[in-house]
């Protein structure tokens, strides 16, 4: 089973803890952007865990310490959702996928400043297919060498990309004019718009989202093609989400994580009304 490590960089000009609420709430906006149709999220479980609690279900404990840059952490916000997504894979598997196979499932455990979000497929690749993403936030420019404590072969086949919100370009059809960080200025912070080639440098404050993506994938014929899609979709989405993270600065910030839950909480209701009718909505792997 061929493996790929690969480390995105995401500078945002925030702080770590403005940050939490900024992910979150963005999450919840994007969420309602991709669901409708059938398709789309559909959110099983968001509670918190204690992972030192002996009554923890199994099924919630991680298959490894959650650690990075060398800490363990144990308590956080645990999530279960499916992803309904015929239209949003390539047409090569949906062309051998049968009907209803790709659902995708993602397990999160967001012991903030670290996250670690596991995807799979348990209905129909079983072990062949499984994505694993931890993330580490961390108030710094993108300068940690190895925050996610990874040896010897992770280490070695690891690839790092720096994500520049402002200045990588982004799909025409990914394009929005109010998600463009160098066009954006937030009258509640005064920060932005980032519209020069050095921001990160200069931004203040400023943190990192340390991404490291490994994906597992044995298909026999498809596993290069797969792979090769996958890390170029993480690409696309780890750009075009940021971007709106920074771009909606006016609408979370102030919040609190009080706020946030509501927001959840009301989302989850308004998530199943939108899948059970309505269009198909958002990014498509076909674009």
């Amino acid at each position: 089973m061929g493996v790929i490590v690969h480390e995105y960089r995401v500078i945002m000009p925030m702080t770590v803890d403005e940050y939490q609420v900024a992910q979150l709430y963005s999450v919840a906006e994007a969420s309602k952007d991709n669901t409708g149709g059938g398709e789309g999220i559909e959110v099983l479980v968001n509670e918190p865990f204690d992972l030192e609690d002996p009554k923890t279900p199994k099924d919630r404990v991680p298959e490894s310490p959650l650690q990075a840059n060398g800490k363990a952490y144990s308590k956080g916000q645990f999530t279960h959702k499916i992803y309904h997504l015929q239209s949003k894979v390539p047409g090569f598997i949906r062309a051998i996928a049968p009907k209803g196979s790709l659902e995708i499932h993602e397990t999160a455990w967001n012991a903030y400043p670290y996250c670690r979000t596991i995807v799979t497929n348990p209905g129909y690749m079983k072990d062949a297919f499984y994505i694993k993403i931890e993330t580490m936030h961390f108030a710094d420019r993108g300068k940690m060498d190895n925050i996610h404590d990874l040896m010897g072969e992770q280490l070695t086949k690891r690839n790092v990309t720096v994500i520049d919100i402002a200045n990588d370009p982004v799909a025409q059809k990914d394009y929005k004019k109010e998600y463009d960080p160098k066009l954006y200025k937030s009258e509640k912070t005064a920060r932005g718009p980032l519209d020069s080639k050095d921001w990160i440098s200069k931004v203040e404050p400023v943190m990192c989202c340390y991404k490291l993506i490994t994906v597992k994938f044995k298909w026999f014929g498809l596993q290069g093609r797969v792979e090769k899609f996958i890390n170029n979709q993480e690409h696309r989405l780890f750009t075009v989400f940021h971007r709106q993270v920074f771009c909606l600065t006016d609408k979370w910030h102030g919040m609190t994580m009080d706020d946030i839950r509501a927001i959840e909480d009301a989302t989850k209701e308004e998530l199943n009304n939108q899948r059970a009718k309505g269009q198909l909505r958002g990014m498509t792997a076909d674009d």
